[in-house]
């Protein structure tokens, strides 16, 4: 062989020396889904194949959507119901603690939850779903009546637990990007809805506030801890329990199409999906 042809064969084996592999042949990511009836999707149908009855599981959640779409390997324990306790303990006879199904090799763990604890957030719907309805959906009784309660429940026990469960994640996957998401909005900024969602107008604005706290404890947790936070914020604006079908993320109390109310619907789910993907620069 000539000098010249050695010179070209040279040239030529160290370009492709230095190709990168396609991202495509990398390996699949190992993911694991934690997180409360948000990330499970409870109501919607169908139910995620072998999953324990009482999580009420969807096949078509947010942590399913995800896995089809990047093709990871899903180990799914998301749960209705869940609070941050759970991560660590028992939820149900048979359902281990959450991060159980982490370890070293987990890649991606994505979670919602903090929304059950102390009863705070689901609890609030319902109080002021009910005071709505002693006054026919006038004036404001649930925020007369609870005050400044709820946030303040939020602020001072919600979130140090959320740091907590956040940091037990970290510990049982440390090689992985966690991810935790916002909670969608279930309640327009003012007006809402009272034949589909029965809180008194005045309380409209009382009821989103307390969940923009528990969205802001969220986000705090996640950069106390490192953790990724997923805003939900500005893409399910104007996709609350009060929009249409089709433009709801959030199904509401009355003239709903999920049988567990007050949750993300299919639509949400995906939403839910394509954010998180987004800012995980997944899509």
């Amino acid at each position: 062989m000539s000098r010249r042809l050695l010179v070209v064969a040279s040239a030529l084996l160290t370009a492709l020396a230095t190709v990168t592999v396609p991202a495509s042949a990398a390996e699949p990511l190992d993911y694991v889904a934690l997180g409360d009836s948000y990330s499970a999707a409870s109501g919607v149908l169908p139910t995620a194949p072998g999953s324990p009855l009482l999580c009420l599981r969807s096949a078509r959640n947010y942590p399913s959507v995800i896995a089809a779409t990047t093709g990871a390997n899903l180990v799914d324990v998301t749960c209705g119901a869940a609070e941050t306790r759970h991560f660590t303990s028992s939820q149900y006879p048979g359902v281990p603690a959450q991060v159980d199904a982490l370890s070293e090799d987990t890649d991606l763990v994505t979670l919602t939850i903090g929304g059950n604890d102390s009863a705070v957030f689901i609890g609030a719907i319902l109080a002021c779903g009910s005071a709505g309805i002693v006054t026919i959906g006038l004036g404001n009784p649930c925020q007369t009546i609870y005050g400044s309660l709820f946030e303040d429940t939020i602020r001072d026990t919600t979130y140090p637990s959320l740091v907590q469960a956040l940091r037990a994640v970290r510990a049982n996957a440390p090689n992985a990007e966690v991810a935790i998401l916002g909670y969608p909005w279930i309640v327009p900024e003012s007006g809402g809805c009272f034949t589909r969602m029965p809180i008194a107008r005045g309380d409209v604005p009382y009821v989103r506030s307390l969940q923009s706290t528990l969205n802001d404890a969220v986000r705090r947790a996640a950069e106390a801890t490192g953790a990724t936070y997923v805003d939900l914020n500005q893409v399910s604006h104007g996709r609350d329990a009060c929009q249409p079908v089709g433009t709801r993320w959030i199904e509401p109390v009355l003239h709903t199409t999920n049988p567990v109310v007050v949750h993300p619907n299919a639509l949400g789910e995906a939403g839910m999906a394509a954010q998180a993907m987004r800012v995980l620069g997944l899509d």
